[in-house]
C-alpha cells in the first residue's frame, strides 16, 4: 500500500505556491476533436521537475541543508533540483549521463550545480550518487523514488482539475520512472490515466503487465525521448500505477518527431522529444479522442538543432 495519498499532494501545492510557476492549459484540436495541452513544458527550468525539487528541499531540515543534495539525472531533474537548491542556498551535486542533450548540462550547470559524469550503459548512477553522498554527508534526492517528489509532481493534476472547464476524463502522462504519471494519479482520482512511453523503454507498461518491476532490456533501442530513458521503475510509483489500473502504451520516435512539430505549428510551443510523447499517443491515434482528454507537455529542454531538425522533418 503506498505512502503517499492526495493530501500529500494537496500539501505540497500549498507549499510550493509561490515559488513554483502555475503552468498554462491550452485548447487544441486533433481531428476535428478539442483536446487540451497541460504546458509544463513552459514551467521555471522548462520542465515540472521543479515541482518534486522545490517540495523535497523545502522539507530538508537545517542539518540537512548545510551538507548539501546530490541528485542524478538526464538533465530535467538535474535542472530542477539546481534551480531549486540555489534558492535555498543549498550546494548541489548532480550526477548526469555523459550523452546528455548540451542544452540541460548547460542549464543545470549555470544554476550553480556541479556535474558528475557518467556512462548510463556501463555505470550506476545510483551507486555514484550514493558514494558521493557519503563522502559529503549529502542527501541523495532521487527523480522519483522518493514521496515527496511524487507529491510535488501530482500538483499538476491539481492545476488541471482547477483548470479544465469541463472535468478531464483522461490524462495521457509522459512515464520515465513514473513521478509525473503518479502524481497526477493521486490528484486526479477520477480520471482515466494513459501512461506513454518510448518504444524499447516501455518498462512501466512490461512490469504493469507482469505484476512485478522488470528493468529496461539490456538491447534497449536509441531514442531520442533522453528525459524518459529510465532504467527501473521504482515501488512507489510502480504501486500507485498499478493501484490505479493505468493504461500503458509506447510510441515511435517518428511518432514523437510529429508531434513536436505539431506544438511548433500549431501553437508555438517548442516540446522535446520526450516531453512530447502524451502528444504523440493522441496524434498517432493510439489514445482514443473525446470530450475531456490531456496531454501533459512534461518539458521543454531541447538542443536547438535537433528542434530545428523536427520541426522542418
Amino acid at each position: 500500500m503506498t505512502r503517499v495519498t492526495r493530501k500529500d499532494v494537496v500539501q505540497a501545492a500549498a507549499r510550493i505556491e509561490g515559488p513554483v510557476e502555475r503552468t498554462p492549459l491550452i485548447e487544441s484540436e486533433i481531428s476535428g476533436v478539442r483536446v487540451w495541452l497541460k504546458c509544463e513544458c513552459l514551467q521555471t527550468g522548462g520542465a515540472f521537475k521543479l515541482r518534486g525539487a522545490t517540495n523535497r528541499l523545502l522539507q530538508l531540515s537545517e542539518a540537512e541543508r548545510e551538507r548539501g543534495v546530490v541528485a542524478f539525472s538526464s538533465g530535467n531533474h538535474a535542472r530542477g533540483i539546481a534551480i531549486a537548491a540555489k534558492r535555498l542556498g543549498i550546494r548541489a551535486t548532480i550526477v548526469m549521463p555523459s550523452d546528455a542533450p548540451a542544452v540541460k548540462v548547460d542549464g543545470t550547470r549555470a544554476e550553480g550545480a556541479e556535474i558528475i559524469f557518467y556512462d548510463r550503459r556501463t555505470e550506476s548512477r545510483e551507486a555514484i550518487a550514493a558514494r558521493l553522498a557519503k563522502e559529503q554527508g549529502a542527501t541523495v534526492v532521487p527523480s522519483f523514488d522518493d514521496e515527496r517528489i511524487v507529491a510535488g509532481q501530482g500538483t499538476v493534476g491539481l492545476e488541471i482539475l482547477e483548470q479544465m472547464p469541463v472535468a478531464p476524463k483522461r490524462i495521457v502522462v509522459p512515464c520515465g520512472g513514473g513521478g509525473l504519471a503518479s502524481g497526477i494519479a493521486l490528484a486526479c482520482p477520477d480520471a482515466q490515466i494513459t501512461i506513454v512511453e518510448p518504444d524499447g523503454w516501455d518498462d512501466m507498461c512490461r512490469s504493469l503487465k507482469l505484476g512485478q518491476i522488470v528493468p529496461v532490456e539490456t538491447d534497449a533501442p536509441p531514442t531520442m525521448c533522453d528525459a524518459l530513458q529510465t532504467p527501473r521503475v521504482s515501488p512507489i510509483t510502480f504501486g500507485i500505477l498499478r493501484d490505479r489500473g493505468v493504461a500503458a502504451i509506447s510510441v515511435t520516435d517518428s511518432e514523437v518527431g510529429r508531434a513536436v512539430r505539431f506544438a511548433w505549428e500549431q501553437h508555438g510551443l517548442v516540446v522535446e522529444p520526450g516531453g512530447a510523447v502524451a502528444l504523440a499517443a493522441l496524434l498517432a491515434g493510439k489514445v482514443a479522442l473525446g470530450e475531456g482528454v490531456v496531454a501533459v507537455l512534461s518539458g521543454g529542454n531541447v538542443d536547438p538543432a535537433l528542434h530545428e531538425q523536427l520541426i522542418r522533418a
